[in-house]
């Protein structure tokens, strides 16, 4: 019997990483501002409203891409044959380029992209493990892969 929704379940399926790794950082930035009363100005050595906004944006965000991109993957895999990890090895091509503009446009901080690129491959091989393995068992554990 097929299930029905597939692309819901791709988009479940594509949330779970990047939803469980942004609490991480979150948990700790909430512990020390909350627990340690660490003073509201510094957090890591660095000014906390910031700080603040380049955690809480990217807990909207990224997910949000993986869900999406999960589903993207689900809607073209037919045609485009692009194995899963492959697949989501482009996503930082997407992310890391974004990132940094929304960054500079809501004054997170200021970086050049070209101090960013060489992120751009160990993030592609980050990615492509992740996606491979991690989104690649949720796929065939929620039926579409």
């Amino acid at each position: 019997m097929v299930k029905p929704h597939p692309y819901v379940r791709a988009y479940m399926a594509g949330v779970v990483v990047p939803s469980i790794a942004m609490l991480i950082p979150m948990s700790i930035y909430a512990y020390h501002g909350f627990y340690l009363e660490v003073p509201s100005q510094f957090v890591f050595g660095l000014p906390a409203r910031p700080l603040a906004r380049a955690l809480v944006f990217p807990m909207a965000v990224i997910p949000n891409a993986w869900g999406l991109w999960n589903v993207v993957h689900l809607a073209v895999r037919s045609l485009a044959r692009l194995p899963i990890g492959a697949h989501g090895a482009l996503l930082p091509l997407i992310l890391i380029p974004t990132g940094v503009a929304l960054a500079r446009a809501f004054d997170v901080f200021h970086i050049q992209f070209w101090y960013a690129a060489p992120v751009v491959p160990l993030g592609m091989a980050v990615y492509y493990l992740v996606w491979k393995y991690v989104v690649g068992f949720l796929n065939s554990e929620v039926g579409i892969a």
